[in-house]
């Protein structure tokens, strides 16, 4: 991910870029992958997006909940992401549905910036 708002797909034994996903409008701050291989981006545009690297496009609906930048993401199992954000929260988020699965956990004196 970059402040370019894109996400970049190299292949490491030739050094070449696969593939460029864009669709952020922010810079994209945080990336995972999920165990079916789809990619998952965090950006300061406050979304999260799923990627389907096989056809280069958002796989679902943009994912909106967070106030602040997504700063940090984990796939945590069972179809679901963990994202954190500059406002201190992390939310659980259930990939099938688009819907954040818990209450918003609260409870950092500071940005989240790693999950995992």
């Amino acid at each position: 991910g970059s402040e370019d708002k894109t996400i970049k797909i190299w292949n490491t034994e030739t050094g070449q870029c696969d593939l460029t996903l864009t669709g952020h409008s922010g810079w994209v701050n945080a990336l995972g992958v999920l165990g079916d291989g789809r990619v998952v981006s965090g950006s300061e545009d406050h979304t999260i997006k799923i990627w389907n690297t096989e056809t280069c496009q958002c796989d679902l609906t943009t994912l909106i909940g967070h106030s602040g930048w997504v700063t940090a993401l984990c796939a945590v199992g069972n179809g679901r992401v963990a994202s954190g954000c500059k406002n201190k929260t992390i939310k659980i988020w259930n990939t099938e549905t688009c819907q954040c699965d818990l209450t918003t956990l609260i409870g950092h004196s500071g940005w989240v910036t790693a999950l995992c």
